[in-house]
C-alpha cells in the first residue's frame, strides 16, 4: 500500500493543476445536483419489523391524512388569568388571527382552537390554531406569508393574549456552518500556526479540509431525491468531516514540512510524506468507515443513513488527503519551509535550534520519561480517574428527545401546550384495533379503551374511530407524563400486556403505535444492539491492530483503553444532560435522557479516532524496537518523535466538536460535548499517558506474536518503514531561509 501511495502522491504533485481543476470540478457537478434534486429533511422515525411500525403502516393506509404533502405549523394562544379564549375580548382576539390566518398567502386551511378537536385547554384558558401550508417544506413558505403571520401575532397580543408560534413550518433551518463551527475552525487554524510556524501552511489543512466537507455534504444533500434523510445527518457529516480533514491533512503536511526543512526535494518529500503518513491516514479512515457503515447491523433506517453518510465524508477526507493535498504542497513547493510573518519565522528558527542541541531533552520526551519511571502510579491513578467519570453510566437512560429549544417561540409554545393539556397531550399513544368486520373490531375497541382508562398514568382515552373499511378502529390514548419520560414507556408497557385477554376473547389485533410508541421501540432497539455493536467494534479493533502491530498485548491494550475512553466519555454526558451539571453554562436548558443513537454514533467515531492515535504513538514505539533499542527507550523516543503532531490533532478534534455545543439544538450540543470530551480523554489520557506506562510495564512481552501467527498474519507497512528505509532523494537541498528559497529554481517556489 505504501508503494501505491507514494505513486500516487507523486503523481498528483507533478499534475497538480489537473488535479485541483478535477476536484474543483467534482465541487461543482455536485453543487449543481445538490441544488437540483435535493428534497426537504424529515423527522420520521422508522423501525422495520418492530409491533410500531407494522401498526403505523397499517394505520396510514387505513386512516390516509390529506395533508401529507404539506408543511404544517401552530399557534398557541393564552388569554389572561381569569379569562377564557371561548368568550368576550379573547375569543374575538383569536378569531382575528385565525382570519388573518387563513387569509395569508400560502396558507391551504386554519383550523380554530375547538374543544371537541382537543384543541382547547380544560380550563378554558388556552388554544391551538393548526395551519397548513402549501409547502412541502418549512423554507418553502413565503416570506410575505410569515411576516402575515408575524403581524397577526403582533395584534393579538396587543390584544392581552400570550400567542407563540411551533411546529415544522416554523422550525429556524439547520446552519451547516454556524458560529459554533466557525469558532472550531478559528481555533484549528490558530493551533496548525503553532505547529507549522507558517500561515499559509496552516491554511492547506483547512483548505482542503472545508472541500471534502462541501463535496461530501453536497453529495449528501444531492441523496435526498431517492433516500429519506434526517438533518442530523448532514450536521454529523460536517462535524466528522472537518475534525478528520483537518487531522488528515495535518499528519501529512508536517512530515513533509519537516523532510523539506531536512533538505529533501519538494516532490520526493510530498510522494514518500503520502507513501508513509498517508498510509496511517488511510487505516484510520477505513476503521472509521468500516465502524459507521457497521451502524447498519443495527436495521434501523435512520441510523443506517447517518452511519453511511458520515462514512462517506470519512472516505472523501481520504482521498483528498491522499491526491489534492500533495498538488496543493507541489503548488507550494518550498515555500512549505519558511514563513513571511517576522514572529512566525523567528519562532521556527528557534524550534529547529532547539531540536538541534543535543543538550536539551524535548518536553515530549521529558513527560514520557516521567510516565515510564512511574508506571504504576500512573496506571493506578488513569484507571481510578476514569473509572470514577465512567460512573455516571450506571444511570443512562436512552430516548428520542430532539425538541424544540426552550428559550425559542417554538419551545415556548411546547410549555404552553404542557403546562395547559399535560406533557402527554404532544405525545400520544395509538392503539390500533384490526378485526374481521366493523362490529367485532368495534366492540374490541371499546374494551380496550374501558381497560385502558383503568391503568395508572392514563389521563384520558377519546372515543373509537374507524375507517372506511371498518377493519380498523383508533384510540388516542393521552397519558399523564411526557413523551420521553419512563413513565410513559410503562404505559406503553402495560397497555401492551393488558391486550390478551381481550384479543382472545373477541378474535381481533390490538397494537399500540404512534411516533412515541416508536420511539420508545427504538430506544429499546438500541439499548438492546449496542452490546453487540460494541463487541463488534471491540473485535474489528483487535483483528486490526494485531495485524498492523504484530502483536498481541497491543491491541488488547489499545482495546480495553478505548473502553476507558468510551466508559469516561458517557459518563460527563450523563452527568451534563441528565443530571443537569454544567447545564447552565453549557446553554442546555431542558435536561432528559441522552439521545438513544448517541452511544452508538460515539463507538464507531471514538473508536476509528483511537486507533488513529494508537497507530501514530505506537508504530513509531514499534520502529525503535526492530531497530534495537530497549522497550523503554524505545518507547521514549518513539514517544518523542510522534507525540507533538498527536497533540496537535488532537486539539483540532476538541476544538470542533467543542464548537457544535454551541449550537442551539440540544441533539447536536450532546453531539459535540460527547465527541470532544472523548477525544480529549482518550488522547490526553489514555494514549499519552497510559499507553507509554503500560508499554514500560509489558517491556518485551509487548511484541510477543506467536509463531504460528507470525507465518500466517500478512505483513501491513502502515507507516511505509520498508519505503523509508529505501527512499531515495533524487535532489537534496541546502538547509533554506527565506532568501535561499527565492533563489532556487522556479519549480521549487511555483
Amino acid at each position: 500500500m505504501s508503494t501505491l501511495l507514494y505513486r500516487l502522491g507523486r503523481g498528483c504533485f507533478r499534475h497538480r493543476k489537473a488535479v485541483l481543476a478535477a476536484w474543483l470540478g467534482l465541487l461543482a457537478v455536485v453543487a449543481v445536483t445538490a441544488l437540483s434534486v435535493m428534497k426537504p429533511f424529515t423527522s420520521a422515525t422508522t423501525i422495520p419489523g418492530t409491533e410500531a411500525q407494522r401498526a403505523l403502516d397499517v394505520m396510514e393506509e387505513e386512516f390516509p391524512s390529506t395533508d401529507e404533502s404539506h408543511v404544517t405549523g401552530k399557534i398557541v394562544i393564552q388569554a389572561p388569568a381569569g379569562q377564557k379564549i371561548t368568550a368576550n375580548a379573547p375569543a374575538q382576539a383569536v378569531a382575528d388571527l385565525s382570519e388573518k390566518a387563513a387569509d395569508a398567502p400560502g396558507v391551504v386551511s386554519v383550523t380554530g382552537p375547538a374543544a371537541q378537536s382537543g384543541t382547547v385547554s380544560p380550563d378554558g384558558r388556552t388554544g391551538i390554531i393548526e395551519i397548513v401550508f402549501d409547502a412541502e417544506k418549512a423554507d418553502g413558505i413565503p416570506g410575505a406569508t410569515l411576516l402575515t403571520l408575524q403581524e397577526a401575532a403582533h395584534h393579538a397580543r396587543s390584544a392581552g393574549l400570550t400567542v407563540e408560534t411551533g411546529g415544522d413550518a416554523f422550525t429556524p433551518p439547520v446552519e451547516v456552518m454556524g458560529p459554533g463551527e466557525i469558532i472550531g475552525v478559528l481555533i484549528a487554524l490558530a493551533v496548525l500556526i503553532l505547529v507549522f510556524r507558517s500561515l499559509r501552511t496552516a491554511v492547506i489543512p483547512i483548505a482542503t479540509a472545508l472541500v471534502g466537507v462541501a463535496v461530501g455534504v453536497l453529495s449528501l444533500l444531492a441523496m435526498t431525491s431517492v433516500i429519506i434523510m434526517d438533518s442530523t445527518s448532514i450536521t454529523l457529516s460536517v462535524m466528522l468531516g472537518l475534525a478528520v480533514g483537518i487531522d488528515y491533512a495535518l499528519f501529512i503536511v508536517s512530515r513533509h514540512q519537516t523532510q523539506v526543512r531536512e533538505g529533501m526535494d519538494p516532490e520526493e518529500s510530498a510522494a514518500l510524506a503520502t507513501g508513509t503518513a498517508g498510509g496511517a491516514v488511510v487505516f484510520a479512515g477505513a476503521t472509521v468507515v468500516i465502524a459507521l457503515a457497521a451502524l447498519a447491523v443495527v436495521n434501523i433506517p435512520f441510523l443506517t443513513v447517518m452511519g453511511l453518510g458520515a462514512a462517506a465524508t470519512v472516505v472523501v477526507s481520504v482521498l483528498i488527503a491522499t491526491t489534492l493535498l500533495p498538488a496543493l504542497l507541489g503548488f507550494m513547493g518550498l515555500r512549505i519551509t519558511s514563513s513571511r510573518i517576522p514572529a512566525l519565522a523567528r519562532s521556527a528558527a528557534r524550534a529547529q535550534r532547539r531540536q538541534a542541541d543535543p543538550r536539551r531533552a524535548p518536553a515530549a520526551r521529558r513527560w514520557a520519561t516521567a510516565t515510564t519511571r512511574r508506571s504504576w502510579r500512573v496506571l493506578i491513578l488513569c484507571v481510578l480517574g476514569l473509572g470514577i467519570l465512567s460512573v455516571p453510566v450506571t444511570d443512562l437512560q436512552l430516548g428520542l428527545g430532539g425538541g424544540p429549544d426552550p428559550r425559542s417561540s417554538a419551545g415556548r409554545a411546547q410549555k404552553l401546550i404542557d403546562d395547559s393539556f399535560g406533557p402527554g397531550h404532544s405525545g400520544p399513544l395509538v392503539v390500533l384495533a384490526q378485526g374481521p368486520d366493523k362490529t367485532t373490531t368495534t366492540i374490541a375497541a371499546q374494551q380496550a379503551a374501558d381497560r385502558i382508562k383503568t391503568l395508572p398514568g392514563v389521563v384520558s382515552v377519546s372515543p373509537p374511530i374507524a375507517s372506511d373499511s371498518g377493519n380498523a378502529v383508533l384510540l388516542q390514548v393521552t397519558p399523564s407524563s411526557g413523551p420521553d419520560t419512563q413513565a410513559t414507556a410503562t404505559v406503553l408497557s402495560e397497555i401492551r400486556s393488558a391486550r390478551d385477554s381481550i384479543e382472545q376473547q373477541t378474535g381481533t389485533q390490538l397494537n399500540v403505535t404512534g411516533n412515541t410508541a416508536v420511539n420508545i421501540d427504538v430506544a429499546d432497539k438500541l439499548s438492546a444492539a449496542l452490546p453487540v455493536y460494541c463487541l463488534l467494534v471491540m473485535g474489528l479493533a483487535l483483528l486490526l491492530l494485531t495485524v498492523v502491530f504484530r502483536a498481541i498485548a497491543v491491541p488488547l491494550k489499545a482495546a480495553l483503553g478505548f473502553l476507558l475512553s468510551l466508559g469516561a466519555s458517557l459518563g460527563v454526558l450523563v452527568a451534563v444532560f441528565q443530571w443537569g451539571w454544567l447545564a447552565g453554562p453549557l446553554g442546555i436548558a431542558d435536561t432528559g435522557p441522552v439521545l438513544s443513537f448517541l452511544p452508538m454514533l460515539l463507538v464507531g467515531i471514538l473508536f476509528g479516532l483511537a486507533m488513529d492515535y494508537e497507530v501514530f504513538l505506537v508504530s513509531r514505539m514499534r520502529e525503535e524496537y526492530t531497530h534495537g533499542k530497549p522497550p523503554t527507550e524505545a518507547v521514549i523516543r518513539g514517544f518523542g518523535h510522534s507525540s507533538t503532531v498527536v497533540t496537535a490533532a488532537a486539539l483540532i478534534m476538541i476544538a470542533v466538536f467543542g464548537g457544535f455545543i454551541l449550537a442551539e439544538m440540544q441533539v447536536i450540543k450532546g453531539m459535540g460535548l460527547a465527541l470532544a470530551v472523548g477525544v480529549l480523554v482518550d488522547a490526553f489520557i489514555v494514549r499519552m499517558t497510559l499507553v507509554p506506562a503500560v508499554m514500560a510495564l509489558l517491556g518485551h512481552k509487548a511484541w510477543w506474536l506467536p509463531r504460528f501467527l507470525q507465518r500466517t498474519l500478512p505483513n501491513v507497512d502502515v507507516e511505509g518503514e520498508q519505503l523509508t528505509r529505501h527512499a531515495t532523494t533524487p535532489q537534496t537541498l541546502p538547509h533554506h531561509t527565506p532568501q535561499t528559497v527565492s533563489a532556487l529554481p522556479d519549480r521549487y517556489n511555483q
